[in-house]
């Protein structure tokens, strides 16, 4: 049997299992104002944002750790049983959350959640770097970051919905099963890489594999070896801090987000569980159009002529500042329909540039070192979201949110800047560079 296009159902396979990835995570968001009142009745409103927060540090530290621990699994065991090992034990950790009693048992939960998550996206990158050809890649992470911001659209109003008919722990175990589910269609169809693939039709396979070593070329167009370095010679080239810089800028800004909408939208606004649910899913809209207006722009300049460093440059800044004024303007958005509509442009604008981010490590690159990388950025984009989750209570102490947004403006003026100075020519690096 032949499957034409079986690169694209594999990345459709991959975002789906972000979809699933971000419903996981954003349950306990939505579900909080529920788990508040049930778990901690006595806490004021200031005692329960800081658990809160306490909580969401120790999933995106163990979620830092995880990137960088399954960078390196699914370069020793592969994109399809690194899969499997990451959704199993998510969707495993999603369940077990219906049985938490308190801070401990959540932060248990949460950090297992977080470790195991972690690995969708290393695991992504490398399978990208597996089945498609260099021009190709930013497309097919923007198919599998918009996965975030489906799942973001879908998740919310999900969630709500059921807690109309289940209490929050039975939530838990629904949307912990699905993740089961997709292992499935998984394991039957991602039977190996696509240059062993029994169900891959030949013409697939030499498109896929020539765009590959296309991209195996010095500046002058001669022929160069595939350069997977070690770790440590990795971390000695100033391109790999560029990718590590910019991710550790850039992923803080979603992250604010992510953790403080349904917060944000419950106390500035007094929202209850069902209110955020026709409110909170809006901004994932903006967010999931970002994703794929990033790598159509990307594909389009490759196929007008560009070259990968001229691409990938212009649509990370181009990102970038479509956020700097949107997350300014969050200073004062007066009613709550204009404050989605602003966090839309924002999410948006960064989606429309972490593809093209993500992508850097198989841009520079050999196919067995792309998940370390990956890895190591992802980790230190966790580390940033830690410490702008951890000073959000205190910044916002008093209800005001403007000075986490202006954080997160400098951020992205950050991410811009690592981009541009440390990574002078996007190329595949070579042991001479």
């Amino acid at each position: 049997m032949k499957v034409n296009g079986l690169r694209w159902w594999v990345i459709a396979l991959i975002a789906l299992a972000t979809i699933i990835n971000y419903i996981d995570r954003q349950a306990l968001s939505v579900l909080w104002p529920d788990i508040v009142e049930d778990l901690f009745p006595d806490k004021n409103a200031l005692e329960r944002k800081q658990i809160y927060a306490n909580i969401s540090i120790v999933f995106v530290f163990a979620y830092a750790f995880g990137q960088a621990i399954f960078g390196k699994v699914f370069d020793w065991v592969g994109t399809r049983l690194g899969f499997v090992l990451s959704i199993g034990v998510w969707s495993l950790a999603t369940v077990l959350h219906a049985f938490a009693q308190g801070v401990l048992s959540f932060s248990f939960f949460r950090a297992i959640l977080g470790i195991a998550e972690a690995g969708n996206w290393p695991g992504a990158a490398k399978g990208n770097a597996e089945w498609f050809p260099t021009k190709e890649r930013a497309l097919a992470q923007g198919i599998f970051n918009s996965g975030a911001a489906i799942g973001g659209i879908i998740a919310i109003p999900a969630i709500a919905m059921l807690t109309v008919y289940f209490n929050w722990q039975m939530v838990f175990v629904i949307v912990g099963a699905i993740g089961f589910l997709w292992l499935v269609p998984w394991l039957i169809l991602v039977k190996s890489p696509p240059g062993s693939h029994p169900w891959i039709t030949e013409e697939e396979k030499q498109y896929i594999l020539t765009g590959q070593r296309a991209e195996d070329k010095d500046e002058h167009g001669n022929a160069c070896e595939e350069y997977n370095p070690s770790t440590t010679e990795l971390l000695g080239h100033k391109e790999s801090w560029g990718v590590i810089i910019a991710s550790a800028a850039i992923d803080p800004i979603w992250w604010l987000f992510v953790f403080w909408i349904p917060i944000y939208l419950n106390e500035v606004y007094g929202m209850d569980v069902q209110s955020i649910g026709l409110y909170g899913w809006v901004p994932y809209v903006g967010a999931m159009f970002g994703a794929w207006f990033g790598g159509l722009l990307a594909q389009n300049r490759l196929k007008a002529g560009w070259n990968i460093n001229k691409t990938r440059k212009l649509t990370i800044t181009l990102g970038c500042l479509i956020m700097l004024p949107a997350l300014l303007a969050m200073a004062n958005p007066g009613a709550p329909v204009i404050a989605v509509l602003i966090m839309a442009v924002i999410l948006f604008g960064f989606q429309t540039a972490i593809g093209n981010v993500q992508t850097l490590p198989s841009d520079l690159l050999g196919r067995k070192a792309v998940g370390t990388l990956s890895g190591f950025s992802g980790m230190a984009a966790k580390l940033g979201a830690v410490g702008l989750t951890s000073l959000v209570p205190f910044l916002t102490a008093d209800g005001n949110y403007t000075p986490a947004f202006v954080i997160g403006a400098s951020l992205a003026i950050i991410a811009m800047a690592a981009v541009w100075f440390l990574i002078p020519k996007v190329e595949p690096l070579t042991k001479s560079k």
